[in-house]
């Protein structure tokens, strides 16, 4: 028997290149763009292991859990790491990036989370680009969070390596991504004898064998439900509009926190100014305890415990992708007022003031 998901016809190289054309359009941006077969990680650490040096020097923006990560994969590259870590409740600021580079003038490689969905905070990446830009190394950012739900301008900030996923506000599956890569990285990883070759990691694999040759074959059979669903998302953001799309997610953390607010519940990132549009974070005693009381009350609300050392202190209210909407943020409200075994109406009542006005803003 015939199944629209199961018998799909190999993925064309024309269609291939279209969704890179896609995902160059929504990044506005004039670099090469690769899309990559698995989960952000798969890029971000092919990006690491092609752009840092053995004997280099990297400054490594933490300011959640994934930078601590992103630390590792430099040291196992050989490459002097300065950790730059600020609370995660806070954003980095571009003062403090210039301060670490001008301490440092031999790093040649930085890395950063634009937004991060696990501590619901978002850097200045256009100023922080600035600065960089200045110094002279190469730029990593992991937009993973970011991309559909905030400003995104790579080229206009500098950002030589830009890395996205599907899975957070662009409302895809997670088996997909993509990262735009400027000539000064290609440069810089074909320069690097340690860069990944012949590898799944491999992004000079694919301007070799791909990009370089034209786009006509591709190198290897595409995941064709998951190049078609992220085809599907750029479709989608373009029928709504971005500006529309990144509005929303910008409204769903005001009625948020508003909403929280009114529970009596203060957000885990305190200036507004610094919290992420696509999650909002919580400071709760007892989150996991309060979290899954609030899911036996309504499963379907966009909920989740901290993670880590994080689970007994904060609650995510995950408003990104297909949550970014009132119904949504009134759901989560109301379980978490069913957990905390309090009136969900005050709650109800500034989210929807709060939404109303930043929608006709």
């Amino acid at each position: 028997m015939n199944h629209p998901l199961l018998d799909l016809p190999p993925l064309t190289a024309a269609r291939f290149a279209s969704i890179e054309r896609g995902v160059a359009e929504l990044l506005r941006t004039r670099a090469d763009v690769v899309i990559t077969q698995g989960e952000a990680l798969l890029p971000l650490e092919g990006c690491i292991r092609s752009g840092a040096r053995p004997g280099g020097a990297a400054l490594n923006v933490v300011t959640g859990p994934y930078g601590t990560t992103f630390g590792n994969w430099l040291r196992d590259c050989g490459t002097t790491v300065v950790d730059l870590a600020v609370p995660f409740d806070t954003a980095v600021s571009a003062a403090e990036v210039d301060r670490a580079l001008t301490a440092h003038p031999e790093i040649d490689f930085v890395s950063l989370v634009h937004a991060e969905a696990a501590t619901g905070n978002t850097n200045p990446v256009a100023e922080i680009g600035e600065a960089v830009r200045a110094h002279g190394a190469l730029f990593m950012l992991d937009a993973v969070a970011s991309v559909g739900a905030e400003p995104l301008l790579p080229d206009e900030w500098g950002v030589d390596l830009c890395v996205i996923g599907a899975q957070k506000a662009m409302g895809g599956p997670a088996g997909v991504s993509a990262v735009s890569v400027s000539e000064r990285a290609w440069e810089r990883f074909a320069a690097n004898p340690a860069a990944p070759r012949r590898s799944y990691l491999s992004l000079l694999d694919w301007k070799e064998r791909w990009i370089d040759a034209g786009r006509k074959a591709l190198p290897h059979a595409p995941a064709q439900l998951e190049m078609l669903a992220l085809e599907a998302c750029l479709d989608r953001i373009a029928a709504e509009g971005l500006p529309a799309v990144t509005a929303r997610h910008a409204a769903a953390a005001v009625a948020t926190r508003a909403g929280a607010a009114a529970l009596g519940i203060a957000p885990y990132v305190a200036e507004a100014a610094a919290a992420a549009p696509v999650a909002t974070t919580l400071r709760v005693a007892e989150a996991s305890l309060v979290t899954a009381k609030a899911l036996a009350a309504d499963p379907s609300a966009p909920l989740a415990a901290g993670g880590g050392a994080l689970a007994g202190e904060m609650v995510r209210v995950n408003h990104y992708g297909a949550a970014a909407t009132p119904e949504s943020v009134r759901a989560a409200l109301t379980a978490l007022a069913t957990a905390l075994s309090v009136s969900p109406d005050p709650a109800l009542e500034a989210a929807t003031a709060a939404w109303r006005t930043a929608a006709s803003s």
